[in-house]
């Protein structure tokens, strides 16, 4: 029997597709509550090497692994994952600032 337990670099560069099966991109970083000791998100990078890259934050509760695919899922298409907060390469965002809410669900908001 296999164990559920992973280590965060193990995380990390794994990919994430979305409800239409679309590759969005790949974890960058999981982000962790220091007060609750629970990961709260995981910072998705889109973007391939000619474009720039986005980086969009994912409520960890909305990812699901999938065993076949050694991938992670979430419930929404890259459109809906560019409707919200995002950094570009380069640019200074502060991922710990979870205080403006966002509409879709699967942000770190809920």
């Amino acid at each position: 029997m296999q164990h559920t337990m992973v280590p965060s670099d193990r995380v990390e560069h794994v990919g994430v597709y979305g409800r239409n099966g679309v590759k969005l991109g790949t974890i960058e970083r999981l982000m962790l509550d220091k007060v609750s000791g629970t990961v709260a998100y995981a910072v998705i990078r889109t973007g391939g090497l000619i474009g720039t890259r986005h980086h969009y934050p994912v409520a960890w509760s909305a990812l699901k692994y999938d065993p076949a695919r050694q991938a992670f899922r979430v419930d929404v298409t890259l459109e809906e994952l560019a409707s919200g907060p995002c950094e570009f390469d380069g640019d200074e965002f502060d991922w710990g600032d979870r205080s403006q809410p966002y509409a879709h669900a699967n942000y770190w908001s809920i």
